[in-house]
């Protein structure tokens, strides 16, 4: 199936590694020329190299710290500047994790300013090209803790519950511009996050990865952790032109995982 996005112009965030990092290839693979942003550049160097190289799209890094208000009021001039992405895919890192009671302001502020106020801003920069074209395509990656809160990260489970809110509030305004507003929602994908997670569950636990493994996979009807590659191209899909009339929704790449309706 052709997506229709050939030529377009994608901002690809938390593109350092992992799911990012597979967004960005699987637009790459259908012609969009994109732009990866994160913190480590020396990686993104790479990433840039390899899309070249492998697609021959056109493609450039840059460094960004979502936590940094000026860096990313920075960005946003870029954004709305020279790069006028008629793709956005947000994606930031999560907070660290422990207990909703006692959680001190700083913590707040730095999730309340890389999950909320920088995907706000960054989506609002990169509006103001796409209301112009009639044509534009926005997507946040979430946590299943927006629909199951997990224990393990609250910080998480309340600051990007909001940016459901805002995504959904923000579609119902934009649609009427040919822009599509979603968010989309990881389970267990195979990263090197969830890698690390198993290794330190292991170590906790006192048994080896690979039960560490067996167990969680226990809880997945799909008996398995999700690809990158399979989050991807669902990712791909709904920045497409074929999905032109998804708005305003959350998509679900969790195996089945999440036991709520």
């Amino acid at each position: 199936m052709d997506l229709g996005i050939k030529g377009k112009t994608a901002l690809v965030l938390g593109a350092s590694q992992g799911i990012g990092a597979g967004i960005a290839r699987a637009l790459a693979q259908e012609g969009c020329n994109v732009i990866v942003g994160a913190r480590r550049e020396d990686v993104l160097a790479e990433l840039v190299d390899e899309i070249k190289s492998a697609h021959g799209v056109e493609a450039q890094s840059y460094a960004i710290d979502m936590t940094d208000k000026a860096g990313v009021a920075a960005m946003c001039e870029k954004i709305s500047g020279d790069w006028q992405p008629d793709i956005l895919l947000n994606n930031a890192g999560g907070p660290p994790g422990g207990h909703i009671i006692g959680v001190e302001d700083d913590v707040w502020e730095a999730a309340l300013q890389s999950l909320l106020m920088s995907v706000i801003r960054i989506s609002e920069a990169a509006l103001e090209a796409m209301i112009e074209r009639k044509w534009g395509r926005i997507l946040t990656v979430t946590s299943s803790g927006v629909i199951q809160p997990i224990p393990t990260i609250p910080v998480s489970n309340v600051v990007r519950s909001g940016i459901v809110s805002y995504s959904k509030t923000l579609s119902n305004e934009v649609a009427k511009h040919g822009i599509t507003v979603n968010t989309i929602i990881p389970g267990r994908i195979d990263t090197e996050r969830t890698k690390n997670m198993d290794a330190f569950a292991s170590e906790k636990q006192s048994i080896s990865v690979d039960e560490v493994q067996k167990r969680s996979w226990a809880q997945i009807p799909a008996g398995r952790y999700g690809s990158v590659e399979e989050f991807a191209d669902v990712a791909a899909f709904l920045l497409s032109e074929r999905a032109s009339y998804v708005t305003g929704s959350q998509i679900r790449i969790d195996g089945g995982t999440i036991k709520n309706v």
